[in-house]
């Protein structure tokens, strides 16, 4: 009898979740147009990124906005990445370069370097993308500039990743449409946690009264999900998922990098607010466990009822797990969510216990 009674918590825990996914896997598209569109400095940290630079300048020169900047900042790369930046910068007035050098005394970090180009943008309100990430279309910039207001100072976006053949791309995908899910639907709540430093906005402002990044510099990462789990707020939060807005990156080719990736993801999560920790932990704690008594169930409780039970979380995970995933242009995904869900999960409990036999302090 206790195997059936924990079943029914885990699902009914499960439910919970899927039910708060709802806000945005439901949610209705703006029946209006922003009309105003601020002024918006558009800021890129790049670190032997020249390939990728050179694809990407020219998309984001290109964009639908009538007043933008483009700040190209050089992480102290040694490859061809200043002098790429300085040839774009040369052919158009809309940029503006800021170039860090390492030395013997100060080796340069992310944040530092942001910081530099917050400081050089003469724009209040900023948008943020990574090197190797490409908009889904001319109009990003305008899409996420207008979710902006005078009470909106924060505004998260959508980076997907490309698709392309194989389980690892599908896996990839399904993690970061997860991870999607999840923070537009709390900041749908009024509890924004985290966003990703692939389309990010927010204004200077917001930055400085928040103090810029001093209270987690001395984490190599987090440049994005830190800030906004220390900065957002129910009343300065928006959210911008239209497609248009999308902002595509290229996946990791093999598990071992992607491993990799995801250890810095989660030991960058450890130092969330404890409210949003336990939130998150709670939920992954559940999935765990669905899937670790799902045999047992079935072994041991009488199997109609046991299959209704999980057969009913299965559906709950279809209808709205689903349904984002035709919000964010992954219905690709839809067949297979049960067995990316399983596959993830047991992935991330190999993180869990991998960061705890070994913390690396830096992260390349």
């Amino acid at each position: 009898m206790l195997l059936i009674y924990i079943l029914i918590a885990v699902v009914l825990v499960n439910t919970g979740y899927y039910l708060l996914f709802s806000k945005f896997s439901f949610l209705k598209p703006p029946q209006k147009t922003q009309t105003q569109l601020f002024p918006v400095s558009v800021i890129v940290c790049a670190k032997n990124e020249a390939d990728n630079l050179r694809q990407n300048i020219p998309l984001w020169l290109a964009q639908n906005h009538p007043n933008f900047e483009l700040i190209l900042i050089n992480d102290a790369s040694i490859d061809e990445t200043k002098e790429v930046i300085e040839s774009f910068a040369e052919k158009s007035d809309k940029i503006h370069t800021v170039n860090i050098e390492n030395n013997e005394a100060f080796w340069s970090n992310k944040k530092y370097s942001l910081t530099l180009g917050i400081k050089r943008a003469v724009h209040q309100r900023l948008l943020f993308t990574d090197a190797d990430c490409r908009p889904a279309s001319d109009n990003w910039l305008r899409e996420m500039a207008g979710s902006f207001t005078n009470e909106k100072q924060l505004v998260l976006g959508y980076g997907p990743y490309e698709k392309k053949k194989g389980f690892l791309n599908a896996l990839i995908r399904y993690e970061t449409l997860l991870a999607a899910v999840q923070y537009f639907s709390y900041a749908l709540a009024g509890i924004p946690y985290m966003g990703v430093g692939r389309n990010l906005g927010y204004t200077s402002q917001l930055f400085y009264d928040n103090r810029g990044f001093m209270s987690h510099m001395n984490i190599p990462s987090g440049d994005d999900d830190l800030f906004v789990n220390e900065a957002a707020t129910k009343e300065n939060t928006a959210i911008c998922t239209h497609p248009d807005a999308f902002t595509i990156s290229v996946p990791k080719k093999n598990f071992k990098d992607w491993f990799r990736q995801k250890r810095r993801h989660v030991t960058t999560a450890r130092h969330y607010n404890p409210k949003h920790q336990a939130m998150l932990g709670l939920y992954y704690f559940s999935t765990l466990l669905f899937w670790i008594i799902l045999i047992p169930s079935l072994l041991f409780i009488d199997l109609k009822i046991s299959i209704s039970i999980i057969l009913f979380r299965f559906l709950m995970q279809y209808i709205f797990v689903g349904a984002a995933t035709k919000n964010l242009k992954e219905r690709d995904l839809f067949p297979f969510l049960p067995f990316l869900e399983l596959f993830l999960v047991f992935f991330q409990l190999s993180i869990f216990i991998t960061n705890s036999i070994s913390k690396p302090k830096r992260w390349k």
